[in-house]
């Protein structure tokens, strides 16, 4: 087992991962608590699924009891130049950088199962292969088999990778050595609490969903709280301001993945040409990205918001155009815009 063990790392960095670790599925007893106090706070918001099957998202080892190691992999999307400049641009759009291109569920479960596959081949045993789509606990999985610790923002943290890679894992029957956990590195360092916008984190280590943009943007449904919609600023979809100023990012690696390379219209796409997506525009243009997930009124809304935090008043127009759209929370989010950008024109904001 421990020769192949060394196999499976060489093999899953010659498929594209940049780190492989193993632990075992009962190494994180701590998780249930944390869930368990996680939801009674609230904190989840819409998200009921996170409550959805909770015994398993508390055990990985009750998901699968036959499962006798898991083996997580990490696979960097680093950017190419810092996401915070793209803040400063009003009447363009910031999409987070692991959407700036194509849906990293597709890439990294394809090289999961390429890797599971190559496994099987050498070692035998059943395996199951999960990539942020099952009630798996990956970020503790992460920590507890030393890919990284979960920072103050909740997020892992590698201090091979830093704060931009995508986590995946393959659950498998065989007995394989583990690695051991990771510690927390983050010291006295309070920069991705200082920095969130909305003041998601009520305390280190501690994430109120309901505040944090990347939710607003992407699971919340319908209208936004209006005293959030400012704080919002140009964000479309997602935010990476916590993952952006995190120290330990002066060790990320460079993405090998070319899809993981920002497309160039999603870089700073324009506010008004996003609004004007019809469901077809909308679904054509976001071909294979994750953004497509959300639909275009969730999309359009958000662009909305973007638009009435612009400034600009000559994205009236575009906001005016959306007042009565079918969809409520578009319609809502446009005279939003519009009494926005109109108190912006007379001075009185």
């Amino acid at each position: 087992m421990d020769r192949l063990k060394q196999h499976l790392v060489e093999q899953a960095l010659a498929e594209g991962f940049d780190a492989c670790r193993i632990c075992r599925p009962w190494d994180v007893p701590q998780v249930p608590d944390r869930l368990a106090a996680f939801l009674e706070a609230g904190y989840h918001g819409q998200m009921t699924w996170l409550a959805e099957r909770s015994d398993w998202r508390g055990d990985p080892a009750a998901l699968w009891p036959a499962a006798r190691s898991v083996i997580m992999l990490g696979e960097s999307y680093t950017p190419d130049s810092d996401p915070l400049a793209a803040l400063e641009q009003k009447t363009a759009g910031t999409v987070s950088v692991y959407a700036q291109n194509r849906d990293y569920h597709d890439l990294v479960k394809k090289r999961l199962k390429r890797l599971a596959r190559w496994l099987i081949s050498q070692g035998g045993g059943e395996v199951k292969v999960f990539v942020d789509t099952a009630p798996v606990p990956e970020k503790p999985l992460g920590q507890a088999a030393g890919l990284g610790w979960q920072g103050k923002h909740t997020n892992l943290v590698s201090r091979q990778l830093g704060s931009w890679f995508f986590i995946g894992s393959i659950f498998t029957t065989l007995d394989l050595p583990s690695d051991p956990a990771e510690v927390d590195h983050c010291g006295s360092c309070s920069n991705c609490l200082d920095i969130c916008p909305t003041g998601a984190f009520p305390a280190p280590y501690k994430l109120d969903a309901r505040r944090c943009i990347s939710y607003l943007t992407i699971e919340h449904k319908g209208p936004v709280d209006p005293e959030l919609r400012p704080l919002m600023g140009n964000r479309i979809y997602g935010c990476d301001d916590c993952l952006a100023v995190c120290p330990w990012n002066k060790f990320a690696v460079a993405a090998r993945e070319i899809g993981y390379k920002a497309r160039p219209d999603l870089q700073a796409p324009p506010l008004a040409e996003l609004a004007a997506l019809d469901d077809a525009g909308f679904r054509a243009f976001f071909s294979g990205s994750p953004i497509k997930r959300i639909g275009r009124d969730r999309f359009v809304r958000n662009v909305l918001y973007a638009i009435g935090n612009s400034g600009d008043a000559a994205l009236l127009e575009s906001a005016r155009s959306l007042v009565n759209d079918p969809a409520a929370e578009v319609a809502d989010a446009a005279l939003w815009a519009v009494k926005r950008l109109q108190t912006d024109a007379n001075g009185m904001v």
